[in-house]
């Protein structure tokens, strides 16, 4: 499938496409992904790596993201209770897509500026 097929394949996932947009493309959402990595993380410690969110927004971003089977969440009964994170294999295919965003956001950064500032002052 290629580039000429993007109208008619966006076109007849329409609302999934959106749902999964609005989900990776929330402010939080995205962070919380890099931040997991190929890693298993506890909630604070999420919390301290995404700072400034606050505990609400994370519990309900990863929430989300646990609902999508992105993220999935594991209770140890310890005391006190263990509760860790990670990234399903769908979480980490998203990685890279996120990652390749991340780089292409990158090397394209100055120029994006420039064109802003072209555009405003125009």
């Amino acid at each position: 499938m290629g580039q000429e097929d993007a109208p008619e394949l966006c076109g007849r996932g329409r609302q999934l496409v959106r749902d999964v947009l609005e989900r990776v493309g929330d402010k939080w959402s995205v962070v919380v992904i890099c931040q997991l990595g190929d890693t298993t993380r506890r909630f604070n410690e999420l919390r301290r790596l995404c700072e400034p969110i606050t505990q609400r927004m994370l519990s309900a971003t990863l929430h989300g993201l646990e609902r999508d089977g992105i993220v999935t969440r594991t209770v140890f009964n310890t005391k006190p209770i263990r509760v860790d994170y990670a990234l399903t294999p769908r979480g980490l295919s998203l990685l890279e897509v996120v990652l390749g965003l991340a780089w292409w956001a990158e090397r394209n950064a100055a120029e994006i500026q420039r064109d802003r500032d072209l555009f405003d002052a125009g």
